[in-house]
């Protein structure tokens, strides 16, 4: 298991279009990848529970990869987030 407290950058926080491309991004792995978000757990391969988390922009997320992949998960996904997920 991997982890990375990543802060989100995009102006918007993770409303429904950076949700879907974190989702996207989180999908092409097979590790399992969460975030935790003050006292919830989301399934960062589930849309809805991405929104479920009302993340906005300039918090704090712990990304948490675990699985076989799940070191190149980490970076990938760090990587989509601090580039702003397709909104920088």
């Amino acid at each position: 298991m991997v982890r990375q407290k990543v802060t989100i950058k995009n102006p918007t926080g993770l409303h429904l279009r950076p949700a879907g491309v974190l989702c996207r991004e989180a999908m092409k792995f097979r590790s399992m990848i969460t975030f935790a978000f003050k006292d919830n757990i989301a399934n960062a391969k589930s849309v809805l529970s991405v929104l479920g988390a009302c993340v906005k922009s300039g918090d704090e997320i712990e990304l948490v990869c675990e699985g076989e992949d799940e070191e190149e998960a980490l970076e990938s996904l760090t990587a989509a987030i601090e580039s702003g997920l397709g909104e920088g």
